[in-house]
């Protein structure tokens, strides 16, 4: 059963298993890929609900998401998938079926193109309105030292949250 949430309902849950992990989906034409992200802020940007994910250029998932309109954020929150996250953290799809592997399913979203990971309990659907490369120039000496030693910077993608549901079976 899915069930309609309001967008910030249970966003201390989510927010308490997003360091743990969470499933980012995109489709554009044919291509579907799943990705483990730990980073993400929900907010209100431009009088909207906003989910900002960031992926790196390097990433499989950054080719889809770039020509994308849209993007979907699954999250386990009731639901053990501690394997699965590790695995499509630390695996690439531009080698291999993720999803299959993990023996996860894909369904269809309610609004947009990009599916939804089916075993997740709390989903969010978002529309894609702005995204920017990341200015290192802007960035903390400390932040860049920690995290982009290799000079992989992020892009950061808002998403106007346009559905966010709880799925029951």
């Amino acid at each position: 059963m899915i069930r309609d949430i309001e967008k910030s309902k249970d966003l201390d849950k989510v927010l308490k298993q997003l360091p743990g992990g969470a499933f980012l989906t995109v489709k554009n034409d044919n291509e579907v890929n799943t990705m483990t992200i730990g980073w993400a802020n929900f907010g209100i940007v431009w009088g909207k609900p906003i989910l900002m994910v960031a992926v790196r250029k390097s990433r499989y998932t950054h080719k889809l998401i770039s020509k994308a309109q849209d993007f979907a954020v699954s999250v386990p929150v009731e639901i053990d998938l501690d394997k699965e996250l590790d695995y499509c953290g630390t695996h690439s799809g531009r080698n291999e079926n993720k999803i299959k592997k993990c023996k996860l399913h894909l369904t269809e979203s309610k609004s947009i193109l990009s599916p939804i990971v089916k075993e997740c309990d709390y989903h969010y659907e978002c529309k894609i309105v702005y995204s920017q490369f990341m200015d290192q120039s802007a960035l903390d000496s400390s932040i860049k030292d920690q995290y982009y030693a290799d000079d992989d910077y992020h892009v950061l993608y808002f998403g106007e949250i346009v559905e966010s549901y709880k799925y029951d079976e």
